[in-house]
């Protein structure tokens, strides 16, 4: 691990506790979390997309705010659900952010996880999907939002305006995009699809197995799949692995109120979600000292070089910045971890 970044629901509701009351307050409150998290030095600010629920949903608007007022750190999704998007539409709007950023994206995209509405990217107007849930209107539209923002010619020139037979790429082009794209992976086999497509891997809270093995084991193998698929498919980068988890070290009583209820010496959890058995992460609180010593047993946070945060974020802004700096201080540095004045993060030769 080189880097770290909070990951955010973007949760809101009048519920007895929460600061984010409303959607405007969890908006504002996001870019005012990625402004502090910039100033010390955290190295990502990235938010989830979810639809039809009380939570973050269209992420360019909030990302261009973040990006927009912070300097170094990389902002970006985790993940955008692709049945629901225009894939042009997109890849100009990522192409403007890329440019506005000076190459500080991080854009995670993919099927997405389970929706509270039933095929609501129907509501959306994308039709024709022959999967109930959606996976193969999801990959035919990244293929498009791929091949345009590589600069691929995706319309026919009209011949009253362009030369006889032209075709046209979107535009903007922002040069450094492709290097900057994530999928989320949730299963062996899409892992494995994202190396052999020169991707950058997003790996969540939860994978779609369930052997009996440790999560942090199975998300391991999941990454070292992940690796040797982009050898084999002949890239050279430096892909970058990244890896969510839920870490709060408990360094004073009010984490201890919060947090420190024996929930560090709990184990990971398996269910049933979207109609698969899956393993669930455990969420790591303790100390710092017993934190650096679980999180340095954990084989997938040391194989990525990045480990995303999740928040409260209904918390408030001046808790979770302690959270972010009580594990910058406490906690990263014993992991590896390089602040953002250091520079932009870099993957692992594959």
């Amino acid at each position: 691990m080189r880097a770290f970044g909070f990951l955010s629901f973007g949760h809101y509701s009048p519920l007895p506790g929460s600061q984010t009351r409303g959607a405007a307050d969890m908006l504002k409150q996001t870019v005012d979390l990625a402004v502090g998290a910039d100033e010390l030095g955290v190295n990502g600010a990235y938010v989830r997309v979810h639809h039809f629920a009380r939570q973050a949903a269209s992420p360019m608007p909030l990302l261009s705010a973040m990006a927009a007022r912070t300097s170094r750190i990389e902002v970006g999704t985790g993940v955008i659900d692709m049945r629901y998007e225009n894939p042009l539409y997109l890849a100009e709007e990522a192409g403007a952010l890329d440019l506005l950023s000076d190459g500080r994206v991080a854009l995670g995209v993919s099927r997405g996880s389970p929706e509270t509405a039933l095929r609501g990217y129907e509501a959306f107007g994308y039709t024709g999907s022959s999967d109930p849930r959606g996976a193969d209107l999801a990959r035919d539209k990244f293929d498009l939002f791929w091949s345009a923002i590589n600069g691929e010619k995706v319309v026919d020139g009209d011949p009253r305006q362009t030369p006889a037979g032209s075709r046209l790429s979107i535009e903007p082009l922002s040069p450094t995009l492709p290097e900057h794209i994530w999928w989320g992976s949730g299963t062996r086999s899409t892992a494995e699809w994202t190396g052999r497509m020169g991707l950058n891997l997003m790996s969540s809270t939860l994978l779609t197995e369930a052997t009996g093995q440790p999560f942090h084991e199975l998300q391991a193998e999941q990454i070292e799949a992940f690796r040797l698929a982009y050898r084999e498919a002949g890239h050279t980068g430096r892909p970058r692995v990244s890896v969510s988890r839920s870490i709060f070290p408990i360094v004073n009583e009010l984490d201890a109120r919060y947090f420190g209820d024996g929930r560090d010496e709990g184990s990971d959890q398996v269910g049933i979600i979207d109609g698969f058995q899956s393993t669930f992460g455990k969420t790591y609180a303790a100390e710092p000292d017993a934190l650096i010593e679980q999180l340095k047993a954990d084989s997938a946070v040391q194989a990525a070089d990045t480990v995303m945060l999740t928040v409260p974020n209904q918390l408030g802004v001046a808790y979770n910045l302690h959270v972010l700096e009580s594990f910058a201080k406490h906690v990263a540095p014993a992991l590896g971890w390089k602040p953002n004045s250091e520079g932009p993060v870099e993957g692992d030769p594959a």
